[in-house]
């Protein structure tokens, strides 16, 4: 199996996964918004960025409107930051079809979901991912571990296999299973396999520090689209063994993570509420003209659009400054 190029970036630290701002509901992105808000959080000292991942909307978009994300970060990054795209589909020929969508688009970066809708065996998710290796394998390759979209749990033991013939790269694991995420930390030191050869990113916001402690490197935060800096600030104190002040960064962290709460579960779903007021977060912080989200999800009302502001408010979310801080 050929191994990623040596030269390919790592993907470690803090990887946010970029939201996508639309002109309208059918939905068309905002190149210029998009554009702005990707240098704002590389100004940030973000390590790298994921776009078309769920935060984006992914689900959504067209094959045209996916090439555009990824073309229009990559000339925002302009080489400061690797960009990491979700291929994301249903199935293997379809996942193919985005893979050479990220190749031409200059993506660095790959990321990929088992198979969905169809039921699968751990043999045919791997083979999955050992197609999608073929076919880009100069590009650095993560499984996405999301259960809840995907209702599907990555086997850890098949990960380790995949990362230790080269196909896989790492993983982003948003399962919200600790003893999941552990247990991969784990089984990858018994396999003699390095960070840098099989990364372990958590996807969960409010649980950074436990698991840095357990030796994950790195966070791929939703809630790093609002308050990028404070991601970075925590992702240093824990890099440096500062774990009670990073604990407490992290608990008010958690706070601001409050505003996904806000949308009322009685006539929204979990995407709604949660999407939603991170775009609202950006709308009311001067960041993104609006808070659109593409059809069938349910826009916040008014008293939800002030319970969001009033807890940015409170968060004190910093701005990032106008050149990248030393």
């Amino acid at each position: 199996m050929t191994a990623p190029a040596p030269d390919a970036p790592l993907f470690h630290g803090v990887i946010p996964p970029v939201l996508s701002p639309f002109l309208d509901d059918s939905p068309r992105i905002d190149t210029e918004t998009l554009a702005r808000h990707a240098d704002r959080l590389i100004r940030a000292d973000v390590d790298a960025l994921f776009v078309l991942g769920s935060s984006a909307e992914t689900a959504f978009l067209s094959r045209e409107n996916r090439r555009i994300v990824i073309e229009t970060v990559r000339e925002a990054a302009a080489g400061r930051v690797p960009i990491t795209a979700g291929v994301i589909d249903m199935s293997t020929p379809l996942v193919l079809d985005h893979v050479r969508d990220a190749l031409d688009a200059g993506a660095q970066g790959l990321v990929a979901t088992a198979p969905f809708y169809v039921r699968t065996h751990p043999a045919e998710i791997a083979e999955h991912f050992r197609r999608i290796h073929r076919a880009a394998p100069e590009l650095s390759l993560f499984a996405y571990n999301i259960p809840v979209s995907v209702h599907t749990v990555l086997d850890p033991a098949m990960l380790i296999e995949l990362a230790r013939e080269g196909t896989l790269r790492g993983i982003k694991d948003s399962g919200g299973n600790d003893g999941y995420l552990r247990t991969l930390i784990e089984m990858r030191a018994e396999a003699g396999l390095r960070p840098e050869e099989f990364s372990i990113l958590t996807g969960s916001e409010t649980t950074v520090d436990f698991a840095y402690l357990a030796g994950a490197d790195g966070v791929v935060p939703g809630l790093g689209n609002v308050d990028p800096l404070s991601y970075v600030e925590l992702h240093r104190l824990l890099r440096e063994g500062r774990w009670a002040e990073g604990a407490e960064l992290q608990r008010r962290i958690n706070q601001l993570f409050r505003i996904v709460t806000v949308g009322s579960p009685a006539r929204m779903g979990g995407s709604s509420a949660g999407l939603g007021s991170f775009k609202e977060a950006l709308h009311h912080l001067g960041v993104f003209p609006s808070a659109l989200m593409a059809p069938p999800h349910v826009a916040l009302n008014e008293e939800e659009k002030a319970a969001i502001a009033e807890i940015v408010d409170a968060a004190q979310v910093r701005e990032v400054p106008e050149v990248s801080e030393p």
